[in-house]
């Protein structure tokens, strides 16, 4: 049982690490000119456009995130066998980290094709909220309850 937890607790950090990896390598390739940097930065429509679906996916997001992944965990997770909560926990987990993928990406690429400060905003809302999804052993006992002291 110990096993699996920290393997599952491991997969989480993996899936934090790869969370931050993608806008890091996404921002550095822009950074250095891989891509069109301010393509689209005198278009008014596409820079309206772009803002608005920034602002609306992160108003979706990040609440869908953080409020979804803590209804399945006081409505499901407490209802099923130990091993399948453990499973269900990570893909929770993952699913939770890809929605502020999305958002975050969103507002990166809002940011450096129209060179729009409110994508950059709206980057910075969901990496605040992703500092509520910090993973690690300690953080999964907590969520399922588990004591450690009670194995033993």
């Amino acid at each position: 049982m110990e096993e699996q937890i920290k393997r599952t607790a491991r997969f989480t950090v993996y899936v934090y690490a790869v969370f931050l990896i993608i806008p890091s390598a996404l921002g550095l390739c822009a950074e250095i000119g891989g891509w069109g940097v301010g393509f689209w930065a005198g278009d008014v429509r596409v820079t309206f456009w772009a803002e608005t679906l920034t602002i609306l996916s992160t108003a979706f997001c990040v609440p869908f995130a953080l409020k979804v992944f803590a209804w399945v965990l006081a409505h499901r997770v407490d209802k099923i066998s130990f091993p399948k909560a453990l499973r269900l926990y990570a893909r929770i987990n993952t699913l939770r980290m890809l929605v502020l993928e999305v958002a975050l990406l969103s507002g990166m690429l809002t940011y450096y094709v129209t060179l729009s400060s409110t994508g950059l905003l709206c980057a910075a809302i969901v990496v605040l909220a992703s500092l509520f999804c910090l993973p690690g052993e300690q953080r999964l006992r907590k969520d399922l309850c588990i004591d450690k002291d009670m194995e033993q």
